[in-house]
């Protein structure tokens, strides 16, 4: 990668490259991130290293215990059980009151397409997925919906990177869901846009803890 000659955008840039790694699990769970090695990695001063990696701390895809450097999250079988059943409650919610208004977000809309483009290429779709999800909860009414929503995100993140690196679903299922959502918060109907959403992640929930048991027989 090379470096930037604007110093003011070089953490986002660092960050932009790691969260990348982190996703398409080029970079996998268990792996360590230290400021001296970022550093050397992007030729940078150690505090530019550090801006980054705690920014992908406090978004939850770095943890970092006293004293230790950053990991990428090893998530158990019980972590994702927990996180996905929680998103499912949030994203639930979140989408009965989007589909109350009847009005789908200018962002999701723009990376369902976007999913939809490049699907027929199997292109890489988590950073879209999120983006969609994002946006959803985003673009309803309620702040403490989305405060909840981005507490949970990074772990999120994580998982949705690992059901794409692994071939556990593909664009045009995910985009097929995808479409069934929107067309029921444009048709106004709150149960069933709640109900898909929460059909929509327990299946990658499934199809993540079928691959995690066969990897550990």
């Amino acid at each position: 990668m090379s470096s930037p000659t604007n110093h003011a955008v070089l953490p986002d840039a660092i960050y932009d490259e790691l969260r990348s790694r982190i996703l398409s699990q080029v970079d996998v769970p268990g792996t360590t991130f230290t400021e001296s090695a970022i550093a050397l990695r992007f030729g940078v001063a150690r505090p530019t290293a550090k801006m980054a990696i705690e920014r992908l701390v406090a978004e939850g895809l770095l943890r970092r215990e006293s004293h230790s450097a950053a990991r990428i999250p090893e998530l158990s079988t019980a972590d994702i059980i927990d996180l996905f059943e929680n998103r499912a409650i949030v994203e639930g919610a979140a989408l009965s009151r989007l589909a109350a208004s009847g009005t789908i977000p200018a962002e999701a809309l723009a990376a369902h397409r976007a999913i939809q483009a490049g699907a027929e290429g199997d292109e890489p779709f988590a950073t879209l997925d999120i983006t969609f999800h994002r946006a959803l909860v985003t673009g309803q009414s309620s702040p403490r919906l989305v405060r909840m929503h981005s507490l949970l995100m990074g772990e999120i993140e994580l998982c949705i990177g690992q059901v794409q690196a692994n071939h556990l679903r593909t664009a045009t299922d995910v985009s097929a869901q995808h479409q069934g959502i929107l067309d029921a918060v444009t048709a106004g109907d709150s149960s069933l846009a709640e109900r898909l959403t929460r059909e929509h992640i327990i299946q990658s929930r499934e199809r993540l803890l079928e691959h995690a048991a066969g990897a550990h027989q």
